[in-house]
């Protein structure tokens, strides 16, 4: 870890991957938050933490004319995302499962972008009914074909397990839950963050690449530009 300490910490993205009202996505990654600050890489300044959370980035339905690979961006909330993504060494995922998938926003998210992700690790959290399982294989295959390295623990919270839930009337899917992950999912947890920062490297903010552009135009100049990424 010296290369980090010389060049910067590693900055882990934490991606809350929905956006419908009433989602639990940020407790989920308001948890995961609070156990990645007592990691000892955290604790020593060699990683940071930052939260980007997709509601608040409000991107549209994929409307660049070129695909990703060209890095061509024409739009500026699409520059604004590239700037976010980029400004990131590692990533944690937290997504709920919609469908035996991911949310259609998440997948929107990561469709924007190529190189900003390529050659990144990334961790999965998924959650739902039975622990979001479904979701999180499906996104490991996604975020495989954007050339992320995605390591092998994961963690799944499931909603009649995991959270504490008001009353006995379990059947209002809009009730307010507080999460309460059961004996383990803390563990599991640090175990992954501590994978991801080994997969990470030595890949502090001080020698993080520029994304490559294929082609050039507004995309190339603009998408370099360095936005400040949402915080907790």
């Amino acid at each position: 870890m010296n290369s980090v300490q010389k060049n910067g910490p590693v900055v882990v993205g934490l991606v809350v991957g929905s956006s419908r009202p009433g989602r639990r996505g940020p407790a989920v990654a308001g948890w995961v938050a609070e156990v990645a600050a007592g990691h000892p890489a955290v604790r020593t300044g060699t990683a940071t933490v930052e939260l980007i959370d997709l509601a608040e980035q409000r991107l549209p339905m994929l409307d660049e004319p070129a695909p990703a690979r060209f890095g061509d961006y024409r739009h500026d909330h699409t520059r604004r995302w590239s700037a976010v993504v980029a400004a990131c060494d590692a990533f944690i995922f937290v997504t709920p499962e919609y469908n035996h998938s991911v949310p259609a926003v998440l997948k929107n998210g990561i469709d924007y972008l190529d190189a900003e992700w390529r050659g990144k690790s990334a961790g999965v959290l998924g959650y739902g009914v039975d622990g979001g399982g479904q979701a999180v294989e499906h996104l490991r295959a996604i975020l495989a074909e954007v050339g992320m390295t995605v390591v092998p623990n994961h963690v799944e919270l499931g909603l009649f397990t995991d959270f504490v839930w008001p009353g006995d009337d379990l059947s209002d899917p809009t009730a307010v839950a507080r999460i309460a992950p059961g004996e383990g999912r803390a563990a599991a947890l640090t175990a992954m963050i501590t994978e991801l920062l080994a997969a990470a490297g030595g890949r502090g903010s001080g020698d993080r690449p520029e994304p490559e552009r294929a082609g050039g135009g507004a995309g190339e100049a603009a998408g370099r530009a360095v936005a400040p990424v949402a915080r907790r």
